[in-house]
């Protein structure tokens, strides 16, 4: 099981998604824990290296979590997504990793991985994207 965090921030029905250079597919920022650290604090670094923003640690609250096929691994192999909402300081700007930003919804679920496309579906259904 590959266990992953992400932080979910919206605009006019919309969810902020990235792409990686080389990459076909988009990933809700964030990414994974290191030895020890909580969830909050590995957020917090991800999207201080992903986006250039400051996250706003006591304002993370969990929304969701869903597991599914690891996009590009072996059969059988799982990602589970943990995603949280919060604030932040500042406007995202896509670091040197990262190779476009862009607001998606789920008319976009072909250019998203497998797990990502349960968590637009949910969100959907909850009315938070179109």
């Amino acid at each position: 099981m590959i266990d992953k965090l992400a932080w979910l921030t919206f605009k006019e029905g919309q969810l902020l998604c990235a792409r990686s250079h080389g990459k076909a597919l988009y990933y809700i920022p964030g990414g994974k824990r290191e030895p020890g650290e909580s969830d909050e604090a590995a957020l917090v670094r991800e999207i201080a290296e992903e986006l250039a923003i400051s996250l706003k640690p006591e304002t993370l609250r969990l929304a969701c979590e869903f597991s599914a096929q690891a996009d590009g691994k072996p059969q059988g192999v799982e990602v589970r997504l943990r995603c949280y909402t919060g604030e932040a300081d500042g406007s995202p700007t896509a670091s040197a990793e990262i190779a476009e930003l862009r607001w998606l919804d789920s008319r976009h679920l072909g250019e998203i991985s497998p797990v990502s496309r349960l968590l637009f579906q949910w969100l959907a259904e909850q009315g938070l994207i179109r």
